[in-house]
């Protein structure tokens, strides 16, 4: 009997941390300026340059205070998305931007079925973090799409951003400082709350994804800024990924890292990284799919082809208007038939 080869339906998903992308003459942080509009300009010039270039069917984006600031850029791409949403960020009356802290969102150019921002965490999972008291809710709401694909299969988006490193001080309701902050034993509590805090909203986001993935057959693709890197405590919370090593069943729920699942005929390059600090490559932005991805999955409905990381701008210098962040893009298949 003749093989006949599958026929493939392709995906594009991307994610892009943005940073702080807001309307002109907008605080968002006390201690930072507001875009003038020729800095603005320039910011949603230059995002729009980069969305062309990635020409995503998905766009997981990060660091939004003004959603109508992502549809301007969108808009400079020559690209359309028929759904463009940062819950939280909304511009519409009586909203004004986010408030507090940037929020996440999804464009898409495919069909979306459903939509959810959590913002909650699960019952039973909030913690007190030394000195700031219970920690129920995530900061930046993670945000979930279900796509249509044209041939009818659907697909779950869940893009997220984790809590940073960046130590967490004390301060009160006006931002003054509580705490001495030159004092190294303070600067280490700061660094622990900090850590403490990406990891509950790590075992939270788990939570999600065991929802999504048990007992069905609906793909996932998670992509972000993780805030840490593919194989650390914080981001193998949400993966689980090692847990099929000794449990077959857990690759029922487990996540699985899109650059390590790419096929053998993808280029696999020394530049895969996302971000720089002080000097030194990492990787906080990342995409994990779920086992209907993985090629040698039994239940698998497609593959990862490649992926691409998009970070030359991080050897431009600092400039507020582009990212301090690489960008990265994987090609996805799902059989048709």
């Amino acid at each position: 009997m003749q093989y006949i080869p599958p026929n493939y339906a392709t995906l594009f998903v991307a994610t892009c941390n943005l940073l702080n992308l807001a309307n002109p003459h907008r605080v968002f942080y006390e201690n930072q300026d507001a875009y003038d509009e020729r800095e603005y300009e320039r910011k949603i010039g230059w995002i729009g340059e980069r969305f062309h270039a990635l020409n995503a069917d998905v766009l997981a984006v990060q660091e939004v205070w003004d959603e109508s600031a992502l549809k301007a850029a969108i808009a400079r791409s020559g690209l359309r998305y028929d759904f463009v949403s940062v819950p939280g960020a909304e511009n519409t009356p009586p909203h004004d931007g986010a408030q507090g802290t940037p929020r996440v969102g999804i464009a898409t150019r495919l069909h979306v079925d459903h939509a959810q921002s959590f913002v909650g965490f699960p019952p039973g999972f909030g913690v007190d973090v030394p000195g700031l008291g219970p920690h129920t809710r995530f900061e930046r709401p993670p945000f979930l799409v279900t796509l249509r694909m044209k041939h009818g299969q659907q697909v779950h988006v869940l893009t997220v951003h984790l809590k940073s490193k960046r130590p967490k001080f004390l301060q009160d309701a006006q931002g003054n400082h509580l705490e001495d902050r030159e004092d190294r034993k303070v600067g280490a509590m700061a660094s622990l709350r900090s850590l403490v805090m990406r990891g509950v909203e790590a075992a939270a986001l788990r939570c999600i994804v065991i929802d999504l993935l048990q007992g069905t057959d609906t793909p996932l693709v998670v992509m972000g800024d993780f805030n840490d890197e593919p194989h650390s405590v914080t981001t193998q919370l949400v993966a689980a990924t090692s847990d099929v090593a000794y449990d077959k069943a857990a690759r029922d729920v487990a996540l699985f890292n899109a650059y390590e699942m790419q096929g053998e005929s993808a280029l696999k390059k020394d530049v895969a990284y996302s971000h720089i600090h002080q000097g030194f490559p990492a990787v906080l932005d990342q995409i994990f799919v779920s086992e209907e991805f993985v090629a040698a999955s039994r239940r698998s409905l497609g593959d990862v082809r490649r992926v691409d990381y998009f970070n030359d701008h991080l050897h431009e210098g600092r400039d507020r208007s582009r990212s301090d962040h690489g960008f990265v893009r994987a090609l996805l298949r799902l059989r048709t038939d």
